[in-house]
């Protein structure tokens, strides 16, 4: 992706804010990501169509990927039926993007180089 693409998908909207109050109201999330997508699409510029969402929030605790799903649609009921044309979701409880997170950071360095002796 080129800076360009990563500047899109960043910039905020009308309905990228609408999704991120309600999400905010709705699941009180420790951590929230809304992204833009529609810059990817056949859509004019500017367009507000397609999302994908990182929701890690601790009413997730016990519920199933269908369940989480089903409440943030729930949550984003007018968006979904008036705005918005496709919408990826992530849905993590804390401890899941903490180990989500461990996973993907790089090993700390044991040391040794090709240069020692």
């Amino acid at each position: 992706m080129s800076d360009r693409d990563s500047d899109k998908m960043r910039v905020g909207g009308v309905i990228s804010g609408r999704i991120e109050s309600k999400v905010f109201d709705g699941l009180h999330p420790v951590h929230l990501e809304v992204n833009n997508e529609s810059y990817m699409h056949n859509v004019p510029a500017g367009a507000e169509s397609h999302f994908r969402l990182l929701i890690v929030s601790e009413q997730f605790e016990g519920k199933s990927s269908v369940q989480r799903h089903q409440a943030v649609y729930a949550i984003l009921a007018d968006e979904v039926r008036n705005d918005i044309h496709a919408l990826g979701l992530q849905t993590l409880t804390p401890s899941e993007w903490q180990a989500d997170q461990e996973r993907n950071e790089s090993p700390e360095c044991l040391g040794g180089s090709e240069t020692e002796t």
